[in-house]
């Protein structure tokens, strides 16, 4: 088993940033259906915990983890 790797740094505009704008802009979600299928499946965590709601605020060095990626806004 790799371990997990460092997370990729997204760089934003403005903070706090909504999860499923987030998502999409880290290419982790193809668009906001997708975004919220990801987070109504328990499939996103937010620094270790899982996140189910599509309007949670991210704040710059967040990690936000999908299916082995981690990336933080940054």
């Amino acid at each position: 088993m790799t371990p997990p790797s460092s997370p990729a740094d997204v760089p934003i505009r403005d903070e706090p940033i909504r999860i499923g704008q987030f998502l999409k802009l880290a290419n982790l979600a193809e668009d906001g259906g997708h975004a919220r299928e990801l987070l109504e499946s328990g499939l996103v965590t937010v620094n270790g915990e899982p996140e189910y709601r599509r309007g949670a605020q991210l704040r710059r060095g967040d990690v936000v983890a999908v299916d082995g990626r981690s990336v933080r806004p940054v």
